[in-house]
């Protein structure tokens, strides 16, 4: 019996189940106290009985590591007797070993542990619920399988580490926790695989903004979304419930961060493949590759472990507005390739250069001068460019669109995917250059100028535009003439084309003269009415008298509005009244013409002298009547004198002469 508390790791279930599986007759006997068995039984027969049971449950309750101790534990009982009296203590045992030596022998085969600490176990069987896990203690603990979800590949045999949460429950249950061990563990693991670069294995949980949340030793570690493969990932919920290998890349040791990624461990394989493909590559080479990403300046293709990009200009020889139109994601196709650069592991693709050129389709036939039909895809302010066919385009410049002088946008005449008739104006099959007119499909106005726009016929034209010198108008779409600002009215004086039109306004015109080498129109609109002026050299005459208002008033003068619709000019001088304050705007006098110039079509006037020269009348009719009364006076005084005079006196009747000029003068 010595040998069965050596090397047998049983616990109190053992013993329990013993007693249960044993035979009736011994189970009898031994729930039995010794004083109330009636019938004793011999010692060798209980003895052999219960080495039979004793041996069963050993068999049952022996795990696969431990088949030694069981048969230790059958020999045992076959060698040595059972003497029940000294089991139950009547007396003490025969042979050299005590109980009390079986007892300390039995708890040496247990292990010492102690609440809240974490240990190794075995797994010793699972189900769909729980693990079980053998630590060595007097009874085994149970685990819930969740907690090893990160990994599917658990199986009977794998250590495991637990945390021993109580030593027995209220049920008399060992509780463990896989959880709970792997985070108390989980720090030092982590930074002991940053440290180390080695690969681990991670439970992807869910997903978050950015990337994917990871459960590695317990810890939740945070997987980018571009370090999951080194292609881009469309689709992040089918890594949901993986559990995939990674290496840590950052810890945050402050915030208690990890990053994993799983992205690092392929690419080091990657990057070797992708020198062993460069290395073989050449220019002008056609290769198959997978549509990888689609972006909107062109198309990255997997070559087998390297990546290439079509530029959006190398995917047709047509216009392309999204490159989208030509591929799609994951498409096989054959790409050529253009360059590449060993170090920057760039490689440059093109698509359309494994067709012809289109240029090289175009018909021999096709010369200057012919009307070809396409459609405007692209449209600028300078111009459009017209497709003819695939890849073969033409530029209808805004100067081409009309026979208008007066150049616009091309939008006002064309939009994208008109269908329109151009005529070839140049064409340059070297350098794939065509330019186009559309203008060129209509007559041009010019060519018969002088039969429908004769000098002194009459038209309406639409202004166009301004300058300070007149405005510029269109009688019709190419036909543009100029009326200058002294040929808008005989009367008024114009400082700015403004003050007479607005641009947009229809205007009357007759045409003065044709410059068709320039392609210039001299128009006048004045000239539609007689010249008024050879009636007001009738009417203003020198020194006639007009009733006038003042419209402009400034430092130089005055503007003065008189009858008929005419304008007059007055200095400053000629404004004064006859109060001697100055005249005020608005203000209706009567105005003398002082100065009357036909060909200048200039009328000079004054107020100052309508009330001067009335003046000057009276003056001068005052001092006529004075001198007929003195006259008489005079001479009689004369004859008196010369009666008298003698020689001596001849100095008084020089004075008396004198006094008669100055009189005169008055």
């Amino acid at each position: 019996m010595s040998e069965i508390n050596e090397n047998l790791e049983v616990n109190e279930t053992v013993e329990n189940s013993t007693v249960e599986s044993a035979a009736p007759e011994v189970k009898e006997v031994v729930e039995q106290p010794a004083e109330v068995v009636e019938e004793p039984v011999a010692v060798e027969e209980v003895a052999e009985e219960v080495k039979e049971e004793v041996v069963v449950v050993a068999e049952k309750k022996a795990v696969a590591e431990k088949p030694a101790v069981a048969e230790k534990v059958a020999s045992a009982v076959a060698e040595e007797e059972f003497d029940w009296d000294a089991f139950e203590g009547k007396k003490p045992m025969s042979g050299s070993t005590s109980k009390q030596s079986m007892t300390e022998m039995y708890d040496n085969t247990l292990s010492i542990l102690q609440e809240k600490e974490c240990v190794d176990g075995i797994v010793i069987s699972m189900n769909k619920r729980e693990v079980v896990v053998n630590i060595g203690y007097k009874s085994d603990g149970i685990v819930s399988v969740n907690e090893f979800r990160y990994n599917p590949n658990l199986k009977i045999g794998d250590k495991v580490e637990v945390y021993v949460e109580t030593l027995e429950d209220k049920k008399g249950q060992l509780t463990l926790s896989h959880k709970k061990a792997r985070a108390m563990r989980s720090w030092d693991r982590v930074n002991a695989s940053l440290e180390n670069d080695e690969i681990i294995t991670g439970f992807i949980k869910c997903r978050t903004k950015g990337g994917m949340i990871v459960d590695v030793f317990g810890i939740e570690a945070f997987l980018p979304g571009s370090q999951i493969d080194v292609k881009p990932i469309r689709d992040y919920d089918i890594y949901v419930g993986k559990t995939m290998e990674f290496k840590v890349v950052k810890i945050n040791h402050e915030f208690r961060n990890v990053v994993v990624s799983h992205k690092a461990l392929i690419e080091a394989e990657l990057e070797q493949q992708k020198k062993d493909i460069i290395s073989k590559l050449e220019k002008g080479q056609v290769l198959e590759g997978t549509v990888k990403n689609i972006t909107s300046y062109g198309v990255f293709i997997d070559l087998g472990g390297v990546d290439g990009l079509i530029h959006i200009t190398d995917l047709s020889w047509g216009r392309v507005a999204h490159p989208n139109e030509i591929v799609q994601l994951d498409e096989k196709i054959n790409v050529v390739i253009l360059d590449f650069d060993d170090e920057k592991k760039r490689i440059a693709l093109g698509l359309k250069q494994l067709a012809s050129h289109p240029w090289d389709n175009v018909s021999a036939d096709l010369k200057v001068g012919d009307v070809v039909k396409g459609k405007v895809v692209v449209i600028a302010d300078y111009g459009a460019f017209i497709e003819i066919a695939p890849g073969v385009e033409g530029l209808i410049h805004v100067s081409e669109m009309s026979w208008s002088q007066h150049l616009r946008s091309a939008q006002d005449f064309l939009k994208v995917g008109d269908e329109v008739e151009a005529t070839i104006l140049t064409l340059d099959r070297d350098e794939h250059k065509m330019s186009l007119g559309i203008k060129q499909m209509k007559n041009d106005p010019w060519s018969q100028i002088e039969t429908k726009y004769t000098i002194g016929t009459s038209h309406t034209a639409k202004v166009r535009n301004f300058t300070n010198f007149g405005v510029f108008v269109e009688i019709e779409e190419g036909v543009d003439g100029l009326i200058h600002i002294s040929d808008l009215s005989w009367t008024k004086k114009i400082k700015h084309p403004s003050e007479f039109t607005s641009i947009g306004s229809e205007i009357e015109v007759q045409v003065l003269d044709i410059d068709k080498e320039n392609r210039r129109l001299s128009l006048g609109h004045k000239q539609l009415e007689e010249n008024p002026w050879d009636v007001f050299e009738t009417i203003f005459t020198v020194d006639s008298i007009h009733e006038g208002t003042v419209i402009d008033l400034f430092d130089k003068g005055a503007v003065i509005s008189l009858p008929y619709g005419v304008e007059g000019f007055a200095t400053p001088r000629h404004l004064v009244k006859e109060d001697g304050s100055h005249v005020k705007m608005d203000e209706k006098l009567e105005f003398k013409v002082i100065e009357f110039s036909k060909s200048a079509k200039r009328i000079i006037l004054s107020h100052s002298r309508v009330y001067e020269d009335v003046k000057k009348t009276e003056d001068t009719a005052k001092k006529k009547a004075a001198t007929k009364q003195t006259a008489p006076k005079s001479v009689k005084t004369v004859k008196d004198t010369m009666e008298k005079t003698t020689l001596g006196d001849i100095s008084e009747l020089a004075a008396l002469r004198t006094q008669m000029e100055e009189n005169e003068k008055k």
